[in-house]
């Protein structure tokens, strides 16, 4: 998209989106053994430490499976800075689908090579966590999970197009197309008529993930995302004087609140709905360069799910952006990665839903250089 935002130009919005996603077909991802030379990811180069490290998290994750395809995961909600848990310990379909990307994004797909069984229970079960109405929910989860679910099976269904699985995504996608409300945003619950930044990046990237799949997702949900996006932006003449211009608000109003995983949201956000040049843009990264280090000295080592929500977005926010802030941003945080990573493969996550999720999440950021999943390409 050219040109600096104001009030986006919605055509050209979804122009840019549409031009991403004639190339579904062709972005199917490889697998592990056909993988092609990526010793220089955009310029990171990937090191055996690094393939170690996320070998070991896979081989981790795959042990920890349940038989019904599940990985488990305490349900809740977050709480000022704390993890409210509703029901420990279950099968969580949001969990279970970062889980499955993990694998889809180190080269494994369903049904081929070692981990094929590990995808394919995972698919199975996501598609018995779907509802009538189109909601992927199991024991109270919400719609963080939903989208997270519609992604992964929007990636799978670009893999291997069976059937069963194009149905219930048409559903997932028309859930969140219906649960949209009228700011343009999404809320914890379908049908809120509030909303903030943390759920609506999720059924962003939901949406254009099963866009470039070749499912049916309305231009109007496209240009009011856009719209709450642009909004939530902390511009310099904005009234939100505390906040710093180039950030992104959680709700959409004055008072609310700016954060770096929010900020990298923002910015994602941007991107998923195709826009990637913007002053918006320039702004988020900059801020996201200037608080990284603060940022991991506060959640960092704890394993924080802030930690892994921030960086989860805000790695795939460098590595649209590319150039030196994608390689200073990624080899910093690979080095942290690695010396946090427990001697059994896995990844802490003293606060948030536990240690299926932030494996997952430490695999996907340390995997993106691999270049195989196509939501991280522009």
């Amino acid at each position: 998209m050219n040109g600096r935002i104001g009030l986006p130009r919605r055509p050209a919005a979804w122009r840019a989106l549409a031009a991403v996603c004639l190339l579904g077909s062709v972005l199917a991802a490889p697998a592990q053994e056909e993988r092609r030379d990526t010793t220089a990811a955009r310029g990171v180069r990937i090191t055996a430490e690094q393939e170690r490290a996320t070998a070991r998290a896979l081989a981790w994750l795959a042990r920890a499976q349940n038989d019904d395809g599940s990985w488990d995961g305490d349900v809740g909600f977050k709480l000022n800075n704390s993890y409210r848990t509703t029901r420990e310990g279950t099968g969580h379909a949001g969990v279970t689908a970062l889980c499955g990307m993990a694998f889809l994004a180190g080269g494994h797909l369903p049904g081929r090579g070692p981990y094929g069984e590990v995808v394919d229970r995972a698919v199975d079960f996501l598609l018995s966590c779907s509802n009538e109405d189109g909601f992927l929910s199991r024991g109270g989860t919400r719609m963080y999970s939903h989208a997270f679910a519609t992604l992964f099976l929007a990636e799978v269904y670009g893999m291997t197009h069976r059937e069963d699985t194009r149905v219930r995504l048409q559903k997932a996608v028309d859930f969140i197309v219906k649960s949209q409300n009228a700011e343009g945003g999404w809320r914890y619950g379908p049908q809120a008529q509030d909303s903030d930044m943390s759920i609506v990046v999720c059924q962003c990237l939901a949406l254009r993930a099963a866009r470039n799949i070749g499912i049916r997702v309305p231009k109007s949900t496209i240009d009011s995302a856009v719209l709450y996006v642009v909004d939530s932006a902390v511009k310099s003449q904005d009234v939100r004087r505390y906040n710093s211009p180039g950030t992104f608000t959680y709700q959409r109003d004055a008072n609310s609140r700016t954060t770096f995983p929010l900020t990298a949201a923002g910015v994602t956000a941007l991107n998923g709905l195709g826009i990637y040049s913007d002053e918006l843009i320039d702004r988020g990264i900059e801020y996201l360069n200037d608080t990284f280090e603060r940022f991991n000295y506060s959640y960092g080592r704890s394993g924080h799910y802030f930690f892994w929500y921030g960086h989860y977005y805000g790695v795939q926010a460098m590595y649209t952006k590319g150039g030196h802030d994608w390689v200073n941003y990624f080899e910093r945080l690979r080095s942290l990665l690695l010396s946090n990573q427990r001697a059994d493969g896995s990844w802490p996550n003293q606060i948030g839903p536990g240690a299926a999720f932030s494996t997952a999440m430490g695999c996907l950021i340390l995997e993106i250089p691999y270049d195989f999943l196509p939501i991280f390409h522009r």
